[in-house]
């Protein structure tokens, strides 16, 4: 069986695996390699880039390498192969406890507990809860579901089409080193430079192609195009902006604004926002981004295969003429 066709089967069969198994409650695979990379920063911590790097270096190019090792390991069985990256991939995608979390927080809202949708936030983002309220809560959500579709999703399956298994587990540990390190912390501002910088890149196939997938699916393409052009450039994320306007004009909402993490308050670019725009995200709004996130995710395996599948014979053509 060719690698294309791996690909295709392995992904579908983890990404229908995530659909009907979500995550595993203990011992999940992300959760191990968190646990791994902790403990090398903890010998590593230097307030110096170089030592980041190096930390990003041995998490992420330890782990490619291990998962280049299995892939290698079972080249010569097409069952054994298909079952790896089937395995690989309902480890790293994690679009059903995306949606999980934030429609737990929606019932929350509907009920009128905001405390318990406050507690309930962390589990799906970073923002500071408390300075939020029923309306702020709701946009936040819609926004993490709309980054979390690109980084959860989206992203993994380009880089698995790209790189099969080593591509799958390499993607998902540079976004998890970026949310380990990467931000902006008096501790890794320097440090996490490096897992910062190497996530914007990971990540920049699978935001374009997270961002056009959901103008094509969603309620108003041309609204996405246009809040896509006009606003995500602004976005101080250069992978974020782009996902999170197209969402906004797929909606038919505006997103975006003044925000808080870690006690640190910014101020965003309001998304979709151009004069007649509708009225920011509510709590209506969070299961219209989640079934958004699904057909996005589903059209982006249907992409990705396809694409490993029709380039791969062309390549090969190309090569032996």
């Amino acid at each position: 069986m060719r690698a294309e066709r791996v690909f295709a089967y392995g992904a579908a069969a983890g990404l229908l695996g995530d659909l009907l198994l979500g995550d595993p409650r203990r011992g999940h695979p992300v959760a191990v390699f968190g646990r791994a990379a902790g403990a090398v920063e903890r010998v590593l911590w230097r307030d110096h880039r170089g030592w980041g790097a190096l930390h990003t270096a041995v998490c992420a190019g330890g782990t490619v390498a291990a998962a280049a090792a299995a892939a290698h390991a079972v080249r010569r069985s097409p069952a054994a192969s298909v079952t790896l990256t089937a395995a690989a991939t309902w480890a790293v995608v994690g679009g059903t406890s995306l949606a999980r979390e934030a429609r737990a927080i929606g019932r929350a809202l509907d009920a009128g507990d905001v405390e318990a949708a406050r507690a309930r936030l962390p589990h799906l983002c970073g923002r500071d809860p408390q300075a939020l309220d029923a309306d702020g809560i709701a946009r936040a959500v819609v926004e993490s579901v709309a980054e979390n579709t690109s980084d959860a999703v989206v992203g993994a399956l380009v880089w698995g089409a790209l790189g099969g298994v080593p591509g799958l587990v390499g993607f998902r540990a540079v976004n998890t080193l970026d949310a380990m390190v990467g931000h902006k912390s008096p501790r890794h501002r320097r440090y996490g430079w490096a897992s910062a910088r190497l996530d914007d890149l990971a990540g920049w196939p699978g935001a374009r192609l997270t961002a056009v997938l959901a103008a094509a699916s969603g309620g108003d393409p041309r609204g996405a195009v246009r809040a896509w052009r006009a606003d995500a450039r602004r976005h101080p994320s250069p992978n974020a902006g782009p996902v999170e306007a197209s969402f906004a004009g797929a909606l038919g909402v505006r997103l975006g604004g003044t925000l808080s993490y870690g006690g640190r308050v910014e101020q965003r670019p309001v998304l979709n926002g151009a004069a007649g725009r509708p009225m920011r995200a509510g709590n209506g709004d969070i299961e219209r981004a989640v079934r958004l996130s699904r057909r996005v995710g589903w059209l982006a395996l249907g992409v990705c295969a396809g694409a490993r599948l029709l380039v791969r014979p062309v390549t090969r053509k190309g090569h032996t003429s």
